[in-house]
């Protein structure tokens, strides 16, 4: 693509693709000055222009300019690269039905939820916390909501295969930091906001803030905004919205509510209130939680013209999404249950299904950590709420980073004050040791990894099998 088209009044130079790291610059390719949060991207120009930059987008003055580049001096560098990135790209949001979905809790579900339903009629990419998917192509993600320029590249991949819609998980730092602002979506879905990420926005209030831009960027005339009504942030969340504004809730009025809800360890059913009428919907998915996640995943397709009497039928059977409220059985005469589960509230809900599966008399056992260099106040919670849930507790490593995992296990230890409990670093010997020692009718928690198949330590990010495929071999290991 020329540069021209990029630019106005900018050269016709051949641009064969975009970078904003200095190490990934190839021959042709424009450079972004990127400020960060530790480097910036104008200390790195030479850098780019040695491997092959032959334009350099900046926001700052430069004393010295290397001949034969072309220099573009732009207010603000992101908005720059966000804006060329989806026309180099060929604005493949804009072919697609796009689909955000941002909250604490529930993002990797309802996005698998949306894919898994309409996928088979119309073929649905995702990109989140778990894959990056489309088609037949399976990638593993190194970001939650992935850079600009790669998110593009991406759904442009998405559209030259095939995709129709994409489910995209929009993490809060993906919207501080303005991954998504050259995406077009047709549909932003908010599931909820409790305590998490303050290690990066300071204060919730920051935290909500990042959530909002979602709603307030969302500017299709035919845009649609799913709230959930049950949490307090729909208010204000309602007022930001520049779409239509659509809600769901289990303890509210609402567009789409549930109610007559009934669980059991196999599954869930309620009546759908929409539109003055009511639905019978039985799905595979349990939990109070994942009503909550159902309900935002029906609204947000209904809403965008899928039949809502299909949807209701392929609720009954939802592919499983690995390592999130993932059942596995071997054979065993235990409940063994893989979660992400990583914040206080997600931790608290996994806790209490755990209890209400677990029969009177048996034990709910729970193994998990915190990661390093993270929000170190949430340790004592995850301590307390598995005091009051659990009857006995494995403590472990969880993407400690530089911190040494035995400090992070005192500081959640010191929230237990009854319930029996050990340190296991290794995270493999403990998820042995927990499953070793459950006992027919049991439950046993992993929480915090799900299918993760990595783990940071201190000198960088480390292979791991995932909770659980650890799970599956631990288990056919001891009924062997």
């Amino acid at each position: 693509m020329r540069l021209s088209k990029l630019f106005k009044n900018a050269p016709t130079v051949n641009i064969t693709g975009l970078s904003f790291d200095s190490r990934t610059v190839r021959p042709g390719n424009i450079y972004f000055c990127l400020p960060g949060l530790t480097n910036d991207g104008h200390d790195f120009i030479d850098s780019a222009i040695k491997n092959g930059a032959v334009c350099i987008v900046h926001s700052k003055e430069l004393l010295n300019m290397a001949p034969g580049a072309v220099y573009i001096r732009v207010e603000d560098v992101n908005d720059a690269m966000n804006k060329v990135a989806r026309i180099f790209y060929a604005r493949p949001s804009d072919k697609m039905k796009m689909y955000g979905v941002t909250g604490t809790n529930g993002k990797s579900t309802i996005t698998n939820i949306i894919r898994d339903i309409i996928n088979d009629k119309t073929p649905c990419g995702y990109i989140g916390t778990i894959a990056i998917k489309y088609g037949d192509i399976e990638l593993q993600p190194n970001l939650t909501t992935p850079d600009a320029l790669f998110l593009q590249s991406k759904l442009a991949d998405m559209v030259r295969c095939g995709m129709k819609a994409c489910a995209l998980e929009v993490s809060s730092h993906g919207l501080a930091q303005r991954r998504v602002d050259g995406i077009s979506f047709d549909c932003a879905i908010f599931t909820n906001l409790t305590y998490d990420h303050l290690d990066f926005h300071g204060t919730m209030e920051n935290y909500f803030e990042a959530k909002t831009l979602l709603f307030k960027n969302l500017v299709k005339e035919d845009g649609v905004s799913v709230i959930n009504k049950d949490d307090e942030k729909y208010g204000a969340l309602k007022d930001c919205s520049k779409a239509r504004v659509i809600s769901y809730a289990i303890n509210s009025e609402a567009d789409y509510r549930a109610i007559n809800i009934k669980m059991s360890s196999q599954g869930t059913q309620f009546d759908l209130v929409y539109s003055g009428h009511m639905y019978s919907v039985k799905t595979n998915l349990v939990g109070n939680f994942n009503v909550y996640n159902l309900l935002a995943a029906i609204a947000a397709l209904n809403e965008t013209g899928y039949d809502l009497e299909r949807i209701i039928e392929k609720c009954a059977h939802i592919a499983q999404v690995e390592g999130r409220m993932e059942r596995i059985d071997c054979g065993q005469p235990y409940n063994v249950i893989v979660d992400f589960a990583h914040t206080p509230d997600g931790m608290e809900k996994m806790m209490q299904f755990g209890r209400s599966v677990t029969m009177p008399g048996h034990r709910l056992i729970a193994v998990f950590g915190s990661a390093g260099k993270r929000d170190v106040h949430k340790r004592k919670v995850f301590g307390e709420l598995a005091d009051k849930y659990c009857d006995y507790i494995i403590v472990t490593e969880d993407d400690p980073r530089d911190e040494d995992p035995k400090e992070i296990a005192e500081q959640i230890k010191s929230g237990i004050q009854n319930t029996p409990h050990v340190f296991v670093q290794d995270r493999y010997e403990a998820i042995h040791q927990a499953i070793s020692s459950a006992q027919e009718g049991d439950t046993v928690l992993l929480l915090g990894k799900g299918d993760e198949s990595f783990i940071y330590r201190e000198n960088g990010r480390a292979p791991w099998v995932g909770d659980n495929v650890a799970a599956k071999e631990c288990i056919q290991a001891s009924l062997a």
